[in-house]
């Protein structure tokens, strides 16, 4: 999970940064992604607002962290991975990870839970039979640092 939010801190979204990371059964990263534009899209030449007319807002434009996550992958087959996210994947996602093979979805916030978008991926999980659960951790944060005299 550590590697999930700290890839969603490459995201330029100002509202949100969510990361993804996939891994195969032996717990090695297969795959990495977070929610951003499509490779040869310039971030600072499309909207990141939420609001508005459609085409003014981030919507039609980002993909978010599990897709990128299962198209950035290494190349190999995702079947029996787990995708930790740091938020509970929306539906469109839902079904790149059902059709990709991922067994389980590892999440560390359903803030949207109750919405339809939540209750139609969780409904496609189910019938597919793949597991999901919330993340438990003892680690409360993880601070960074950059600076030489920290190593």
């Amino acid at each position: 999970m550590g590697i999930a939010l700290l890839s969603g801190c490459r995201s330029k979204d100002p509202n949100t940064q969510v990361g993804a990371c996939i891994v195969n059964d032996q717990q090695k990263i297969v795959g990495t992604g977070y929610n951003g534009l499509p490779i040869g899209c310039i971030d600072d030449e499309f909207p990141w607002s939420k609001t508005g007319e459609f085409l003014d807002t981030k919507y039609p434009y980002v993909c978010h962290a599990e897709l990128n996550a299962i198209l950035n992958n290494i190349g190999i087959n995702l079947k029996n991975c787990i995708i930790y996210t740091a938020l509970f994947p929306c539906n469109e996602c839902t079904k790149a990870i059902i059709q990709s093979g991922i067994s389980e979805v590892v999440y560390l916030s359903d803030k949207y839970e109750g919405t339809d978008t939540t209750k139609a991926s969780k409904r496609m999980l189910d019938t597919a039979g793949i597991q999901y659960r919330k993340v438990k951790s003892t680690i409360e944060s993880l601070t960074l640092s950059f600076k030489q005299e920290d190593v």
